[in-house]
């Protein structure tokens, strides 16, 4: 697999690329946002599989490149920063980032996250099964269209990222229900590496943000989350 790793210490990229080869990877390095731009530009040779794309960049921040990014194609994007609070972590979700990853770090954990973004991406992103998909779901002011993945609250269109609409897909369809991490990790991550957990805490505190409905999505301490049907379309 080709990989583009956005680093501009060229000590740290030398040390990790080393790393990336002995694991089978085709490591390109970008030292600059610019650099990774022109790197994704559409060329004859074999697309990356992966960018690994670190925050703090020369030229420009590295949430700007990963926007720019999205918007060229849907290449996997880890985020690699020391930026370890959750606002930073969301941010970075909400434009386009598959991953968080923050230093220090362990080099298994990466390349497990490596493997687990690229699989997401070979087999699809829609947990959305067959048999819902041609409906629309609504919980009081939430309506939650299937087939268009558009998610609107009292009549305004609220943009979510593709696993945040996966993850709201797959609680909104059994409200009520007691969804354990490791099965929302298994349906809408396509993996079942316990590293995942973080990311799925991060998605979480997204939606309930975007929704403006912190009690939507309920905690189950130990277990899980569950959606909460809002008390005004409850039945008496």
């Amino acid at each position: 697999m080709r990989l583009l790793l956005v680093e501009d210490d060229n000590h740290v990229a030398a040390a990790l690329s080393a790393i990336l080869v002995r694991h089978g990877f085709q490591v390109v390095h970008a030292r600059s946002g610019e650099e990774a731009i022109q790197a994704l530009l559409p060329a004859e040779k074999e697309p990356f599989g992966v960018v690994l794309l670190d925050l703090g960049l020369p030229d420009q921040d590295g949430y700007e490149v990963c926007g720019k990014i999205r918007k060229r194609g849907d290449t996997p994007v880890i985020m690699v920063t020391a930026r370890a609070d959750v606002r930073s972590r969301i941010h970075g979700l909400n434009l386009g980032a598959d991953d968080y990853v923050v230093k220090p770090y362990d080099t298994g954990e990466l390349l497990a996250r490596i493997h687990a973004v690229s699989r997401r991406k070979a087999t699809g992103d829609a947990p959305v099964s067959a048999t819902a998909a041609g409906t629309a779901l609504r919980l009081g002011g939430v309506r939650i269209e299937l087939p268009t993945r558009r998610v609107s609250v009292d009549g305004t269109e609220v943009q979510l990222t593709r696993k945040e609409f996966d993850l709201l897909a797959l609680l909104a369809q059994r409200p009520g229900v007691v969804f354990r991490r490791e099965q929302i990790i298994s349906e809408v991550w396509r993996t079942s590496w316990e590293g995942t957990g973080r990311t799925l805490e991060v998605h979480v505190a997204s939606l309930r943000s975007k929704l403006r409905m912190p009690a939507l999505i309920q905690t189950v301490r130990g277990v899980g989350y569950r959606l909460v049907v809002p008390a005004a379309v409850q039945g008496p």
